[in-house]
């Protein structure tokens, strides 16, 4: 029986151990596409957004640029090259069950040109337009699994 008890604390405290080392972590799918009046249609891999786009802005095509899903740490930002001169930075501010809050920073020469912070929820998609590109515009999508 004390045998049992003590494997069943071990198992518990290294459920413990382990769901804290995961808690203030987020997976985030960071896309970067551009807008435009230029052409029409939808890039294929934005197929899953075409809903989103018709409430966003009024543009005839949409062309992915860029997409990864960096791991965001507590207090530890992530950059990535946005667009010529111009990189994202990711930090995750403060996570709870239900909701993380991310600052993002558009950079260009070490400048914010955007700074902000958003909430992103499991299974929600927040949307930042961006600076002009071309003959349109970069809009930036963030969501993220927790």
């Amino acid at each position: 029986m004390r045998r049992i008890f003590i494997t069943l604390l071990l198992i518990f405290t290294l459920s413990l151990l382990s769901a804290s080392l995961s808690y203030g972590q987020v997976q985030v799918r960071l896309r970067v596409f551009e807008a435009s009046n230029v052409g029409t249609g939808i890039d294929s891999s934005l197929k899953d957004m075409r809903d989103q786009f018709k409430p966003l802005v009024d543009f005839s095509s949409y062309r992915l640029l860029k997409e990864e899903t960096p791991t965001l740490n507590l207090n530890q930002s992530v950059s990535s090259p946005a667009h010529p001169g111009r990189k994202i930075e990711l930090t995750l501010i403060r996570q709870h069950k239900n909701f993380a809050d991310v600052r993002v920073k558009i950079k260009r020469e070490e400048m914010d040109v955007l700074n902000t912070q958003v909430r992103l929820s499991p299974g929600r998609t927040v949307s930042i337009g961006g600076p002009k590109h071309g003959q349109g515009v970069i809009i930036i999508t963030l969501s993220a699994q927790f």
